[in-house]
């Protein structure tokens, strides 16, 4: 059983996966197996904060989802605005603060204009950061780091020596968020599949067998029980931690 409040998790990661599968099991088409996931998420969010859950990232939309068929990026893109319109009053209510991470540029400009406008109306809230991964790669993120590092190196404002752990943190998406503490995947499938690897490099791992779709607070809480009776070492040993 979840120990609310007690060794909760700061931040949970999920990889969101199987939508696809679950509607083709079920004979429907695969628009609405992401429209049941869509679902699946609201749930989810409502539920990590509610038991204080502070950080909740979601792998939405890989920078490979766009090597899919077109229609189904279509789709996918379709279901996100009306996602992002419908859903803005929630966040508000529930004091939700909402942030993306990834190369928007390469997101429709209609969506990336909502999506800032969601982004600043919510800045302020404070109860859980819901941070929505947007044609985000992590090997990508990573990339684009080094580079900007460089950069500022070669223009001598900061030096080479200078450069650790800190100052790379400070150069991702993610800057702003803690590492990940627990990071969930459904469907069966046990990769993480180049989703957050410099922030999850002591994240625990819960591989569930549920498709997305199927994914509910139980499960969650299932997932947060199994992390809860973990023990995290951070490479020192059990009599060093107790």
């Amino acid at each position: 059983m979840v120990k609310e409040n007690t060794n909760t998790p700061k931040h949970i990661a999920i990889i969101m996966d199987g939508n696809g599968r679950w509607a083709k099991n079920k004979g429907l088409s695969r628009d609405q197996g992401h429209k049941e996931g869509k679902e699946s998420a609201k749930e989810i969010v409502k539920t990590c904060a509610k038991i204080g859950v502070k950080n909740l990232t979601l792998f939405a939309f890989s920078t490979e989802n766009w090597k899919r068929p077109k229609l189904e990026v279509d789709l996918l893109m379709s279901l996100l605005h009306n996602s992002l319109m419908s859903e803005l009053k929630e966040l508000k209510k529930n004091n939700i603060r909402l942030t993306i991470i990834g190369d928007i540029s390469k997101i429709p400009i209609v969506i990336s204009k909502l999506l800032k406008k969601i982004c600043d109306e919510t800045k302020d809230n404070n109860l859980m950061t819901l941070t929505l991964a947007l044609s985000y790669g992590s090997r990508n993120e990573i990339i684009n780091s080094v580079k900007n590092i460089a950069d500022k190196v070669k223009n001598n404002i900061i030096s080479v020596e200078k450069i650790d752990q800190s100052l790379i943190n400070q150069h991702l998406y993610t800057r702003d968020l803690p590492d990940v503490d627990l990071m969930i995947r459904t469907s069966g499938e046990k990769r993480i599949s180049n989703f957050l690897l410099w922030q999850s490099a002591y994240a625990e791992l819960h591989f569930s067998d549920e498709l997305w779709p199927d994914f509910k607070s139980e499960h969650l809480m299932s997932a947060i029980t199994d992390y809860q009776n973990r023990e995290r070492r951070f490479g020192k040993t059990s009599e060093q931690i107790t």
